[in-house]
């Protein structure tokens, strides 16, 4: 049987903390807000706004759909990111050879913004949706990279050492101890890529878009409507931490043995 955990006062403190912090960022809020000749538009303005988006739908596509189509963009980009990032970045941290070819290339890419991609990208691939993906993949790729060969350079080479003294060969060695290993960091290099993935898909749809939640912000600021630009921006990061969050619990479930700080 379970032992229950007794609740402590921090515990209590902890728990509550987080809504503490959420009123205090809705009065500061309310405090920039209010007067006459307020910028920021009042919660009051963007909740009466987002009625009026419900009512009628920018571009004929409800949020949802707005929601969706910058999800699905930075899904899909994260994919493929994730499919070259993590066997490139095995390779380059398990393989000598691989490391002197590939590594010095992807340093000399690395520094490069993924937003100063977007005029090649627009070049090579037009302005539909394929050069959106395309400038996601490559934001999202350098973390997810980094990150698993920094992962297999910090595998401990007692445990490799152990497992070639029992018989195991180059694939089980790499199987069975590397990526277990490895894995922690590449979850945690998936979870900066999807911060990253964001903002390029933001920044791509502000460029040219007809859907999603960057077309929602451009739109409303042509026209002036703060509110819906505000409105767009609290529904970005709603969707990020969401997000954010089911990576955290899969990460927990997947990596049972790394713990948190108390």
């Amino acid at each position: 049987m379970k032992k229950i955990r007794n609740i402590t006062r921090r515990d209590v403190f902890l728990a509550v903390l987080p809504v503490l912090s959420i009123l205090m960022a809705i009065g500061l809020w309310l405090l920039v807000s209010s007067g006459e000749d307020h910028i920021i538009p009042t919660p009051g303005e963007v909740y009466e706004r987002a009625v009026r988006l419900f009512e009628k739908p920018i571009n004929h596509v409800s949020l949802w759909g707005h929601i969706w189509a910058s999800v699905k963009r930075v899904l899909i980009g994260l994919f493929f990111a994730c499919v070259t990032g993590i066997p490139f970045g095995l390779l380059i941290g398990w393989n000598k050879t691989c490391r002197s070819v590939l590594k010095p290339l992807f340093d000399l890419i690395r520094p490069i913004p993924a937003l100063a991609w977007i005029p090649l990208m627009t070049l090579w691939f037009g302005i539909g949706e394929t050069s959106k993906i395309a400038l996601i993949y490559m934001g999202t790729l350098r973390p997810v990279l980094v990150n698993t060969y920094a992962g297999v350079s910090m595998t401990p080479q007692i445990n490799i050492d152990v497992a070639r003294v029992f018989g195991a060969s180059q694939f089980q060695v790499v199987k069975d101890i590397v990526m277990p290993s490895t894995l922690s960091a590449i979850l945690a290099g998936i979870k900066t890529a999807l911060g990253t993935g964001w903002i390029v898909v933001l920044a791509a749809e502000m460029i040219s878009a007809n859907t999603g939640l960057g077309f929602m912000i451009i739109r409303g600021s042509n026209v002036a409507d703060l509110a819906l630009v505000i409105f767009a921006m609290l529904i970005i990061g709603i969707v990020g931490a969401l997000l954010s969050a089911v990576l955290t619990f899969l990460e927990r479930k997947l990596c049972p043995w790394k713990t948190v700080i108390n």
